[in-house]
């Protein structure tokens, strides 16, 4: 049997008890290997990085995957633990929430899709591919040693194609949904902790942002805006003895767009550190409060914030933040880690 570092060894033991004591014995050789094989980590790979490639009974490491019992959720929950411990002792959890596409060809993966390729896809160019999209969490930490926020991904789902459902009889979500799931049970893992959830224009959904914010513990969650997003005012006050439905929204507010564009806007230079992989970066900043609602859906509260660029090096943009209260510098420093 292989031995590991004793270092490698004590980061483990948390990971021991999801195991029986022989199946934990192949799982420490599986991933000393994953971490040491070049290309395609599969079993074989990591048990040829391992100089096991030729053991006869090989097939004992195949079936830590397929038939060995552990729960990869409960894994989930004590790396999460690890990485608290380690790099976010303190202070808010900053996590980014985004779907990443494993391509994968073969009659036997049912549940594979025909999705978006989000690398070789541009603005103007739509390329399809064919694989399993998987929706990850992953804990943005500032990274001592690397000087910079690293994304480390902890938990993930398997969001299965539209298709996939009906074949199963299987009701078909969609990645919000998954999102808001994957976020609650990182709220019962941490109920004392403060929950920031960063994602792209993908998540802004009203029915996502209503659920975050209206649950014991809120989690506050920062996304992109539209510029034509319906903003309102705060519905006024209602008056002694006043009958009907209460208002939940007020007066139509112009359009972002409109606030960009308009001399008489008061723009704020401030100044970010890490701003896209540079060490800092001037930009002009506007922010006020206000109601996003669309027929039908929930009204939500929230800060918007207009990012405006000095130098013109990209167009103005709009984030959202689910906390009313939170300062527009720190909206964008959370925002901007999901690219580090």
């Amino acid at each position: 049997m292989r031995t590991l570092p004793t270092q490698m060894v004590q980061v483990l033991a948390p990971f021991a008890p999801l195991f029986s004591m022989r199946v934990f014995e192949h799982v420490r050789v599986l991933l000393a290997g994953a971490i040491l094989a070049p290309g395609r980590r599969t079993v074989s790979s990591a048990l040829r990085a391992m100089g096991l490639d030729q053991h006869r009974q090989f097939h004992r490491y195949h079936r830590v995957l397929s038939r060995a019992a552990w729960s990869s959720r409960e894994a989930s929950r004590v790396l999460l633990g690890s990485l608290m411990e380690t790099f976010v002792p303190e202070g808010p959890l900053v996590l980014g929430v985004d779907e990443t596409l494993e391509r994968r060809q073969g009659k036997k993966i049912a549940a594979k899709g025909i999705y978006r390729d989000p690398v070789r896809s541009s603005h103007s160019h739509f390329v399809k591919a064919s694989g399993l999209r998987w929706v990850c969490v992953s804990l943005l930490a500032e990274i001592p040693w690397a000087r910079r926020v690293w994304a480390l991904p902890f938990l993930s789902v398997l969001a299965y194609s539209e298709r996939y459902a009906k074949e199963c009889g299987k009701r078909h979500k969609p990645l919000t949904e998954w999102a808001f799931q994957l976020l609650l049970l990182v709220r019962r893992w941490c109920p004392e902790r403060e929950i920031v959830a960063v994602a792209d224009g993908g998540y802004a959904s009203l029915k996502l942002l209503d659920r975050c914010r209206r649950l014991k513990k809120p989690i506050t969650f920062i996304t992109r805006l539209r510029l034509d997003a319906a903003l309102y005012e705060r519905a006024p006050l209602r008056r002694p003895g006043q009958i009907g439905r209460p208002r939940i929204k007020g007066e139509r507010l112009p359009n972002l767009s409109v606030f960009a564009e308009d001399p008489d806007t008061e723009w704020v230079p401030i100044t970010l550190c890490g701003w896209y992989g540079a060490q800092q970066r001037v930009v002009e900043v506007v922010s006020s409060t206000a109601i996003w609602y669309s027929t039908g859906l929930p009204a939500v509260p929230l800060r918007w914030v207009l990012i405006r660029d000095p130098q013109e090096e990209f167009e103005t943009q709009a984030l959202l933040c689910t906390n009313p209260d939170a300062d527009p510098e720190r909206i964008i420093s959370w925002f901007v880690r999901r690219w580090r």
